[in-house]
């Protein structure tokens, strides 16, 4: 999996733990922008951190995960994706929670800021945007462990 991220990490062990796999992480760059800032810049991010760990390991497949916004009606929303990339090129992809942002963190992005330097000082890792924004009621794992399942299913079923 193209992450050290411990959130990520964990949505990915959750879903694997009682599948014939070992889940190895690597630290690759998404090759997008520090704070994606659209749907495409940020699936892109996820098949790209899929691609790098899948070349760096001899593994049945690679994950990869990215969080990201995007605008839509005037508004910027949270968005998040995953990719499921095998040794043939096959990439299975699908996204997951999306939320309206507060206007304090829509203020941060456009002076630059990424999302997690616009959350509120306590917002941990693994807390993250979503945890702030739901005040506790969904993790950032359980929102990835989501993407996690759609793109493994979407694999087990071709």
């Amino acid at each position: 999996m193209g992450s050290k991220n411990p959130a990520k990490v964990h949505a990915v062990q959750e879903v694997l733990i009682k599948e014939p796999f070992e889940v190895h992480s690597v630290d690759v760059p998404s090759l997008v922008s520090a704070q994606p800032f659209s749907d495409e810049e940020t699936v892109t991010g996820a098949i790209n951190r899929a691609k790098q760990a899948l070349a760096s390991a001899d593994a049945a497949f690679s994950i990869g995960l990215e969080g990201g916004v995007y605008r839509q009606n005037g508004h910027l929303y949270l968005c998040n994706w995953g990719a499921l990339v095998t040794p043939e090129q096959a990439i299975y992809t699908a996204g997951g929670l999306r939320m309206q942002l507060p206007t304090y963190m829509v203020e941060k992005l456009e002076q630059g800021y990424e999302l997690s330097a616009a959350l509120a000082a306590n917002a941990s890792q693994q807390e993250g945007a979503v945890g702030v924004l739901t005040n506790g009621r969904i993790s950032r794992k359980e929102m990835f462990t989501h993407i996690v399942r759609a793109c493994y299913g979407q694999y087990l079923v071709h």
